[in-house]
């Protein structure tokens, strides 16, 4: 076969080495096993007499250049960019790891989520930080408080939820009354049902069950909308122009969580007592006045303090929660239903939680 590229030694400098001809997959002909055996070492490579170059040879003499670290030169500016890219492309393979025995591949697992739920928890106490640093600088410079987002936000977070929530929680005071009264009619005391309805409903249940469901309304809305916010660069927008996003979007949201989160437990609350009355009225044949004199008597005030109290820390946690995962979203539109979802999550794991703590404390300072 004629080879139609050459190379050879320079006459005045022998570690140049001088390639010539056309280094095209064509024409190589014999080219890379001569490589392979050229044993001289090389401190240059000329290419200013090859006429033509592809993937092909400018991946040879890369090869070539790298076994002998020497440099290669004489190409116009078409073969530079086509060796450079060449060389950026020449990356260890990654193999694909040895599969795991099931159980070490179980304890893998369960290691890597736990790792990644320690690195959550530690980014969604820094972004609570934040948000208190941004409401510290509200504070100190009044004028920078978004007053218009935070009112509608106390729209779409409040009012727009009673309906849902009243129905909820009407039904739950249904439920619970009717529960009740089946295990209590067994040893003739269906009366105590209303204690159950009252003490459950305005201790735990009222705002426990409000708080999940503004964190599936409200706290994946939040997400949402950050994330398709962050997607679209418009938070980054909002720093180019000296708008903090904690002030314009975390704040005015996390505000009216905490803010509604008492009103809408409190509401709740209410209405399960309602639900719960109705069928105490209809299947028990407890009249209406009965049944709200035995509430004052049987359900201590420390109850509705409890619920209160609880109330504005899971709006806290939700909006905390909604934002982060929100503001995580980082590379496609998948991420917003994923940081969506997790969001969700995040936020009732965590009023469940603290509702736990709260029981535990309430009971260790007396409020039973």
């Amino acid at each position: 076969m004629t080879v139609a590229v050459d190379f050879a030694p320079d006459p005045q400098d022998q570690r140049v080495l001088r390639f010539t001809g056309d280094l095209t997959l064509a024409r190589l002909g014999d080219l890379p096993d001569r490589l392979d055996g050229y044993a001289e070492p090389v401190d240059r490579i000329d290419l200013s007499d090859v006429g033509r170059i592809d993937t092909v040879g400018a991946w040879l003499v890369h090869r070539f250049a790298v076994g002998k670290e020497a440099e290669v030169e004489g190409l116009d500016e078409d073969g530079q960019h086509l060796l450079g890219q060449v060389r950026d492309s020449d990356k260890p393979v990654v193999q694909k790891a040895t599969p795991l025995p099931p159980v070490m591949r179980v304890l893998d697992e369960i290691g890597a989520a736990t790792m990644l739920s320690l690195r959550t928890l530690l980014g969604l106490l820094g972004f609570l930080g934040a948000t208190v640093i941004a409401f510290g600088n509200v504070i100190r410079h009044p004028s920078r408080f978004r007053f218009n987002a935070t009112v509608h936000r106390f729209e779409v977070v409040g009012v727009s939820a009673l309906a849902i929530v009243g129905l909820m929680s009407f039904l739950i005071g249904v439920v619970i009354a009717q529960q009740g009264a089946v295990q209590l009619r067994q040893f003739g005391a269906e009366v105590f049902t209303i204690n159950l309805i009252g003490r459950i409903t305005l201790r735990e249940l009222g705002v426990l069950m409000t708080a999940i469901m503004v964190a599936g309304r409200s706290g994946s809305a939040f997400a949402a909308q950050l994330g398709t916010m962050k997607l679209t660069e418009e938070i980054d927008a909002m720093r180019t122009i000296g708008v903090s996003p904690m002030e314009a979007l975390v704040l005015p949201r996390t505000l009216s969580a905490v803010l509604m989160m008492p009103l809408l437990g409190f509401y709740a609350s209410l209405i399960a007592i309602i639900g719960g009355g109705l069928l105490c009225w209809t299947s028990l044949g407890i009249p209406p006045v009965t049944y709200v004199q035995r509430l004052r008597e049987v359900v201590p005030i420390t109850d509705l303090y409890v619920g209160m109290i609880k109330a504005p820390v899971f709006g806290l946690i939700i909006a905390v929660s909604g934002c982060f995962q929100g503001m995580q979203v980082e590379s496609d539109a998948e991420q917003v239903g994923l940081r969506t979802t997790s969001a969700v999550v995040q936020a009732i794991f965590l009023v469940i939680v603290l509702d736990a703590f709260f029981a535990v404390f309430f009971e260790q300072i007396g409020w039973i």
